[in-house]
């Protein structure tokens, strides 16, 4: 029995494993469900404070209070040293991201049984692209959060590394292997020479070819589907009595799951009277208003995340946005979608192009593509990474579990075992 858990932080879920004999790795934190959502809800009515599933169910009932979710994301940026406001009193980012992190701990320990001092975390490739400096800031942030909330021992994996050690408990052979983790907030990637004769190695550094990622993710696919299908229904594009456009910042602002808070201040509620006074279409920038003033970015968020979701199956699905004033329906298509985030795409692909030339390796020298992370289900996303490496067999791992369950088998190899 090991000794050390590996926790997997997520943009927008988190998951805590801990090799167990016959056993499942991966701890249930949530209604017998592996993964915890990485969202937190104050609520304002009962003054409490609810993580994971409970917090969107909360918060989607109408309780009053705030929703914070990608937090990963403030990790190497200037928000960390920062705060927001929380019935009444400030609440420092840093303190909001120990909170949830110390939940996660508590909830792995109350199903493991005992404590959990020691700790593999996953991070990315990139927690900051381009900037070597925030990106060792942003570990050291997760390194102090982590020992604020119990941890002693601690070490870090790239998440693509983790997927890795997972997919090669499963194999029976040797294999080069492009993993591809599309996570929440961030597209990482390794190439890794994997065999069931090279697990017992302490040391892998040679088997890691490459590695490489990009700042991009569900949460930016879901941004940029918003923008181009729903935002425009809210006033995005349309113009003013004077000529000008309604500024663009209002939305982006809405369409960012760690920004939305700032839709609802005071300054930004006075803007929206005075440009609700001189639109040229008055009812798409009054659905704005009004939904500023219920403070349902969140949740219109959210429906724009189902949609892509769904879009992963479909070629075609219909919103229902029945909070709006007045309601509307908006169908979104794959190929409308694909549109959006073409840019996105693109700029992953040429990650994995990169990476390959990086390690001196042919495209179709690389045996299989294991995709792993809650959005590499992104139609064009997948098809676009398996195109680079067109002889590789493409393996779907446990979108969810497979980096904790790789986390947890590093832990072993860190740590040792009881």
């Amino acid at each position: 029995m090991a000794t050390a858990c590996g926790v997997d932080f997520g943009t927008s879920n988190s998951t805590v494993g801990w090799v167990r004999p016959g056993q499942p790795t991966m701890l249930p934190l949530e209604d017998g469900k592996v993964t915890l959502p990485s969202v937190v809800f104050f609520n304002a009515d009962d003054d409490t404070t609810s993580y994971g599933r409970a917090a969107l169910t909360e918060y989607l009932a109408g309780y009053e209070g705030r929703l914070m979710r990608s937090m990963k994301s403030l990790l190497g940026t200037s928000l960390i040293d920062g705060q927001t406001e929380v019935a009444g009193r400030a609440l420092p980012f840093r303190t909001l991201l120990q909170q949830f992190i110390g939940e996660l701990k508590r909830r792995a320990e109350r199903e493991a049984g005992r404590p959990l001092a020691s700790a593999v975390f996953g991070r990315p490739v990139y927690f900051i692209d381009d900037n070597a400096e925030n990106d060792k800031l942003a570990e050291q942030t997760l390194a102090d959060v982590a020992r604020a909330v119990g941890f002693k021992d601690i070490a870090f994996q790239y998440e693509p590394i983790a997927a890795a050690f997972d997919y090669e408990s499963q194999i029976s052979r040797e294999e080069l292997v492009l993993i591809a983790d599309i996570g929440g907030g961030t597209s990482d990637f390794s190439l890794v020479r994997l065999a069931p004769e090279r697990m017992a190695k302490p040391d892998r550094r040679d088997d890691i070819l490459a590695t490489g990622g990009v700042h991009i993710g569900g949460t930016d696919f879901d941004k940029y589907l918003s923008l181009s299908a729903v935002m425009p229904l809210l006033g995005l594009g349309t113009q003013l009595n004077g000529g000008a456009e309604v500024p663009s910042s209002y939305y982006f602002n809405l369409a960012t799951w760690h920004t939305i808070n700032q839709a609802y201040t005071k300054k930004m509620h006075a803007q929206l009277v005075e440009l609700l006074r001189d639109a040229r279409e008055p009812e798409k920038l009054g659905r704005l208003q009004n939904l500023i003033e219920e403070r349902a970015g969140h949740w219109l968020a959210m429906q724009v995340e189902e949609g892509k979701i769904a879009l992963s199956g479909a070629a075609g699905v219909q919103l229902h946005l029945d909070r709006l004033i007045p309601p509307v329906h908006v169908d979104l298509t794959r190929e409308g979608f694909n549109g959006a985030i073409s840019h996105l795409v693109g700029s992953v692909e040429q990650t994995v192009q990169a990476m390959l030339r990086d390690a001196g390796v042919a495209a179709d020298a690389v045996d299989t593509v294991f995709f792993t992370g809650g959005s590499s289900g992104v139609h064009a996303l997948r098809e676009r990474i398996a195109a680079v490496v067109p002889n590789a067999r493409r393996v779907e791992g446990d979108l969810f579990g497979s980096i904790g369950a790789g986390l947890a088998l590093d832990a072993v190899r860190k740590f040792g075992g009881a």
